[in-house]
């Protein structure tokens, strides 16, 4: 079977789609959350998707199944906020080894399942890697600019327990991603290297930050220029942005980061802009019509959807990338 760096040579390869948008259409309460398990747990539970890998399996499995359905190639493990940091909020912290485990186990077994079908298409998992809900570059007290919630030291230890979970459970990619503070990114990244090291793994890394505004700066106050330069110091298997923004408002910043960097370019937009209520609104048809922009102008090499984006949305999207040449890059193991 090819590998990924070859395989990205040839053609752009398709990320799935939103995972809390598939979630939140099944419409699950407290007990769907708690399954039979948890039904004595201390604290509200409801809202924890990544839980739902042990009490509710068979709907993420069904969730990464439709997306390679749509025509991707990568689907990201449920494990956004599998860290101790985010399942503190649930007292769950002990639990973060098995919900990686569990999460990437599960999608390899589909991701296998579809490579045995199409073995000319191979699937792939990405171990999905959230930037937890603190910053270790800003304080949340306005009247204490010199306090931090978390320091680098915490979320390395936070990191290792979960990469270790997502390659026992069988990820073949990494997936630091959502970077809105690159002092959390790259305690990942100091993270996932100790690891690498450690224990003779070959694993390819993927990093997506998230401009959060029409600034084009990370919440954490990074250009894209400093934000590529802060994260290239180990090999990468690509570089992108993600969520934050759709499609439309992210073209010039992809356009400055692919014009930049010798890595292999990721792009994960959102469906547009959320509405009143917090919904996107975006159909896949106007979606796929941003998103070929990207590819007519050989910006990515790899291309999903992130919030409110569906199995619909990224079947259209992998038709465009089907049609299409990727952009050009050499491979380099860093940049100095």
């Amino acid at each position: 079977m090819k590998g990924l760096e070859s395989i990205l040579k040839e053609r752009i390869l398709v990320l799935d789609g939103a995972m809390g948008t598939m979630i939140q259409a099944y419409g699950f309460k407290e007990d769907d959350f708690r399954g039979s398990r948890f039904q004595e747990h201390p604290s509200p539970l409801q809202g924890n998707n990544d839980l739902l890998t042990l009490t509710q399996p068979e709907a993420i499995k069904a969730i990464h199944g439709k997306y390679f359905e749509a025509g991707a190639d990568i689907v990201e493990t449920n494990t956004f906020s599998s860290t101790s940091i985010g399942m503190a909020d649930y007292q769950m912290e002990d639990l973060v080894y098995e919900l990686n485990y569990e999460a990437a186990t599960i999608a390899k077994e589909v991701a296998d399942a579809f490579t045995a079908k199409e073995p000319n298409k191979p699937r792939f998992v990405a171990g999905s890697i959230g930037p937890t809900n603190r910053t270790a570059s800003m304080s949340p007290d306005v009247n204490d600019p010199g306090f931090r919630a978390v320091t680098f030291e915490d979320l390395v230890i936070a990191y290792k327990e979960q990469v270790e979970g997502l390659v026992a459970g069988g990820a073949d990619i990494l997936l630091v991603e959502t970077v809105f503070d690159t002092l959390n990114a790259k305690a990942a990244l100091y993270a996932i290297d100790e690891l690498k090291q450690k224990n003779h793994w070959e694993i390819p890394i993927m990093v997506s930050g998230t401009i959060t505004d029409a600034s084009g700066r990370t919440l954490s106050g990074q250009t894209v220029e400093a934000f590529a330069v802060s994260v290239s110091h180990i090999p990468l298997l690509s570089i992108g942005f993600n969520c934050a923004l759709g499609a439309d408002q992210l073209y010039p910043y992809l356009k400055r980061l692919s014009d930049l960097t010798p890595f292999a370019v990721s792009a994960h937009p959102n469906a547009g802009l959320p509405n009143a209520f917090g919904a996107y609104d975006q159909t896949a048809e106007e979606m796929r019509d941003l998103i070929k922009n990207y590819v007519d102008n050989k910006l990515v090499n790899i291309i999903g959807g992130c919030c409110g984006t569906t199995p619909e949305h990224i079947r259209l999207i992998a038709e465009v990338a089907q049609q299409s040449s990727p952009r050009l890059y050499k491979k380099v193991s860093h940049v100095q």
